[in-house]
């Protein structure tokens, strides 16, 4: 028997096919497109490894004309911008502890006769280094722009003090991280970065697998409520949650050294709070799959841009505006603040609670989307 011969008609005919099951499968299609688009914007705008225009505090205890210069050639560096005049370091030990700002300037008391008697006064630049990458650059510029800050002043009888080095001390305090190691920002992060992909996950396939098995008309001959239902999906997944943290939390301070300075009850609680924005994010999007493959597509559309704007991978202060009001919609960027200021700052709730009460927030509207949206389904 003759095979047929090999026809570009009918090639066309299966392809024809092909787009018209996927323009029927209209979310599919979108994701498609919607996630290059996403990516694109995000790494070519909202990506920068150097961020500038960082806030700082200001403690000056020297108001004279060298101060001045000094803290002029400092914000001239493009890095520095002072948002704060504290009037004293515990004020801004209190701005940086809270994460208001990412550096304190210290200008001890007579600096200017100091400099002129060529003592070398020492000056304080304390940082935030729980993300060492966001304040590795300023520091760096410091470092350079500081034997050229007072050149403009020692001129004249001055002007012997114009050596090759600044005539004055830079003594850079690492806060909270004293080594500028990186995994203590990494593995904090890395507990909210992983508890957002499984729970997102996990709680999406879950009813999406219910009609996909056709055990959703089951559940829907039982009296069980619409709360009752949504308790009782994600009570199994937050238990499977704490394991997945007590797995990272051994491990973090078994192999990695992260300490944990802060309350380890307060940890729990904001991590429990965060697992359940994240269940009713998943619930949601359950609730708006027509199958596990969408599921899984709706579950990568949330999780890429809460990884890369919640300045888990990328410094936060180093993003545009725009995409930092979108980092703060999530409930991630809350989290890593959260989560850091507790392990490496020993925050209490007083001094977390302004990232606290967003992640509530956020939950009280997705659960709420995920209740509307089931009881429509049931309809």
């Amino acid at each position: 028997m003759m095979t047929q011969r090999f026809s570009w008609a009918r090639v066309l005919a299966v392809v024809i096919k092909e787009f018209q099951q996927m323009m029927r499968d209209r979310l599919t299609f979108a994701m498609a497109i919607g996630v290059p688009i996403m990516q694109l914007v995000l790494f070519g705008y909202a990506i920068n490894n150097d961020p500038k225009g960082l806030p700082t505090a200001l403690v000056a205890y020297d108001q004279g004309p060298l101060a001045r210069s000094l803290v002029a050639a400092v914000q001239n560096t493009g890095y520095f911008h002072v948002t704060h005049l504290s009037a004293s370091e515990t004020e801004g030990d209190r701005l940086l502890a809270l994460g208001t700002v990412q550096f304190m300037l210290v200008i001890p008391p007579d600096f200017s006769r100091s400099v002129v008697r060529g003592e070398k006064p020492a000056i304080l630049v304390a940082v935030d280094a729980t993300d060492p990458s966001a304040g590795s650059n300023a520091i760096a510029a410091l470092a350079s722009v500081a034997p050229l800050a007072l050149a403009h002043d020692l001129t004249g009888p001055l002007a012997s003090l114009r050596p090759d080095e600044a005539p004055f001390e830079l003594r850079i305090h690492r806060r909270y991280n004293p080594e500028g190691l990186t995994r203590y920002n990494i593995v904090p992060g890395l507990i909210g970065t992983i508890l957002t992909m499984t729970m997102v996950m996990l709680t999406s396939l879950a009813m999406t697998r219910e009609r996909e098995r056709g055990t959703m008309e089951n559940l829907l001959a039982t009296p069980v409520r619409p709360m009752e239902v949504m308790v009782g999906k994600i009570a199994p997944y937050i238990i499977v949650g704490y394991i997945q943290l007590a797995v990272i939390v051994i491990a973090s301070v078994a192999l990695f050294q992260v300490p944990i300075v802060g309350s380890f009850a307060l940890l729990m609680a904001a991590i429990g709070l965060f697992m359940l924005a994240n269940l009713g994010v998943g619930f949601t999007f359950s609730t708006l799959a027509k199958n596990q493959l969408q599921a899984m597509q709706m579950t990568f559309f949330f999780f890429l841009p809460s990884m890369l704007l919640s300045g888990f991978m990328f410094p936060y202060r180093g993003m545009p505006q725009w995409a930092q009001w979108l980092g703060e919609v999530l409930p991630l960027t809350h989290f890593l603040r959260v989560v850091r200021a507790v392990m490496l700052k020993g925050s209490g709730a007083t001094e977390v609670m302004a990232d606290i009460w967003p992640m509530a927030l956020f939950l009280l509207v997705a659960g709420t989307v995920a209740l509307k949206r089931y009881r429509q389904t049931l309809d």
